[in-house]
């Protein structure tokens, strides 16, 4: 196997988690991590008994957005931000009551000065005073495992999706506290922020029975964006395909190696969406007739593989992409490649980047096709990626400190305690420039993302800097919404055995050398077959089991 290797779609999950709460003004950080199998029994919870768990749901009215949600599509905002003294408040009143907790996050970036302004003012504002924790979020993982192994564990503990792997989901069974008795259906009341946050998003915090995490929700439609630079393409009068072949030629008109400029990246991600391909593990099973048959069982899968294979033979992918070196972003600001596929974050933030050294620079997400030029078929994101977790250990007191944090930190766009997490005090941590948050060399170096992991508000598309980039956006998002669907097991929690944890690791490293012909297309059939008896079917037959048991509890 090939030790080189390509953008993953974990590191997507990780970007996209990360940006899971896009409020504009400067460029989003992403993550890069990994993200393995799961252990512990195995299972999930769902119908009657997810039902009883989960907290009322009731919207904020504190700010209306400018373009409604449609189809699942993050609600936009395209006005200047106002002063703070102007915004409305979601927390009139403190919850906190002056104690002292312990929050351990991972952070991109240096660590504040624990008696920084920002943590004072943040602490003054919910009552509640935090010993913040953070570590490297390249390196979360390992820290994390050393951490919950260990009887220091702090009162709070941020976990992300891609790093539920080995003994952590059983650590989170054993080291983390119910949040039913303070959360669960009427309950949550105390808490409105917590409250308005999506259903489906406390869906995904139910591990084992309980409803352990706070979530920070994830847009429904924040999938793999095919990008494609607008500028250029109104330049020249290409026009946008409309299926597979179509990509395939007008891919071959842009190339022109002598001028330095290729057709696009790797597009393996986003064949996988033109082909209908089901999502990543667990939700990466369907129904043939009677037969629950796994995404690399597909058709659509090795028709997706051999596309994008086509694409790397036929020369149109740049040459940096098949040696894997070099960032595709960079190549494609630079006007190298004219198309390629990366997370959502990167629509503002290329245009944050571009916009005084190339003011004409305009990218665009180019709409999803169907292979044969018909409707797409594509899946619903993920509607969490990151939660908090509470110490079992900790006091009754204590959680509701914690509660009391997550609760500001869930405050939604618009109001002034979104407004502090985001970006600190104004005129110490940031200015307002034209109706724009812009902050200060201190505010660059102390509002670090940590309280923003601790829970967050819906999703939304804000940026008061570049307001066309929410509309193109959203449109986008209601456009291609129209055409998604919830694969089995949407949004639920599944721990799959130990013992088949890893067993579909592989298929990533082999996709990557089968799209740039290292590897033949029979060979990844081979190697699905010797999935099948090295434990893919047993798999099926527990997952047979799993759906057959939620349907009865739903029923």
């Amino acid at each position: 196997m090939s030790q080189t290797h390509s953008p993953s779609r974990r590191t997507f999950l990780a970007s996209t988690a990360v940006a899971a709460a896009v409020v504009g003004g400067v460029p989003l950080l992403s993550a890069c991590s990994s993200e393995g199998g799961t252990g512990g029994k195995g299972g999930t919870t769902t119908g009657k008994d997810a039902r009883k768990l989960l907290p009322a749901y009731t919207a904020s009215r504190v700010v209306e957005p400018d373009i409604p949600s449609k189809n699942g599509s993050r609600p936009g905002f395209t006005g200047k931000a106002e002063p703070y003294a102007k915004l409305p408040s979601s927390v009139p009143e403190k919850l906190g009551k002056g104690g002292k907790v312990t929050i351990m996050s991972p952070l991109w970036g240096t660590p504040p000065k624990k008696d920084c302004a920002y943590y004072r003012a943040v602490d003054e504002a919910t009552g509640v005073h935090v010993d913040w924790q953070p570590q490297d979020g390249n390196t979360y993982g390992e820290k994390l495992g050393a951490v919950l192994a260990s009887n220091g564990i702090p009162d709070m503990v941020v976990i992300p999706s891609w790093e539920m792997q080995g003994k952590i989901p059983s650590a989170i069974d054993s080291r983390f506290a119910d949040l039913g008795p303070y959360l669960s259906g009427d309950n949550v009341g105390k808490y409105p922020n917590l409250a308005a946050i999506p259903t489906d998003a406390w869906q995904m915090s139910i591990f084992s029975g309980e409803l352990k995490g706070l979530p920070l929700p994830s847009g429904a439609v924040d999938i793999v964006i095919p990008y494609y630079r607008q500028d250029i393409f109104e330049e020249k009068g290409w026009e946008l395909p409309t299926s597979a072949q179509e990509f395939m030629d007008l891919a071959e008109e842009i190339t022109a190696p002598r001028a330095k400029v290729w057709a696009c990246e790797d597009m393996k991600w986003t064949a996988f969406n033109v082909f209908g391909v089901l999502p990543d593990k667990p939700y990466c099973w369907e129904w043939q007739g009677e037969k629950l048959v796994h995404r690399v069982e597909t058709d659509n899968y090795l028709e997706a593989l051999e596309w994008t294979r086509k694409l790397y033979a036929a020369g149109v992918v740049h040459p940096d992409a098949m040696a894997v070196r070099g960032d595709a972003g960079t190549r494609f600001t630079a006007g190298q490649s004219m198309m390629t596929n990366d997370g959502n974050a990167k629509w503002y933030g290329w245009t944050f980047e571009q916009r005084e050294q190339n003011p004409d620079f305009r990218v665009s997400g180019m709409d999803i096709f169907g292979h044969d030029g018909g409707d797409p078929q594509l899946y619903f994101a993920n509607p969490a990626g990151i939660w908090a977790f509470i110490n079992r250990k900790a006091s009754k007191e204590t959680v509701e400190e914690c509660l009391a944090i997550a609760n500001f930190a869930a405050a939604p766009y618009g109001t002034r305690e979104n407004r502090l997490v985001r970006y600190g005090v104004e005129g110490t941590h940031y200015t307002l420039e034209d109706g724009v948050p812009t902050k200060t060399p201190q505010g660059v170096t102390e509002t670090q993302d940590t309280y923003f992991f601790t829970a967050g508000s819906e999703a939304v598309a804000a940026f008061p800097d570049h307001p066309q980039v929410v509309r193109d956006w959203c449109g986008w998002q209601q456009r291609m919404g129209a055409f998604m669907k919830e694969p089995l097991l949407y949004g639920m929690q599944v721990r799959e055995p130990n013992r088949w944890a890893n067993l579909s690791d592989q298929f990533e490293d082999f996709e990557d050398d089968v799209v740039r012909g290292r590897k033949k297309v029979s060979e990844m059939q081979q190697a699905v077959e010797d999935w099948r008896k090295a434990g893919g079917d047993e798999l099926r037959d527990w997952y047979r089991k799993l759906i057959d048991e939620v349907g009865e509890s739903a029923a």
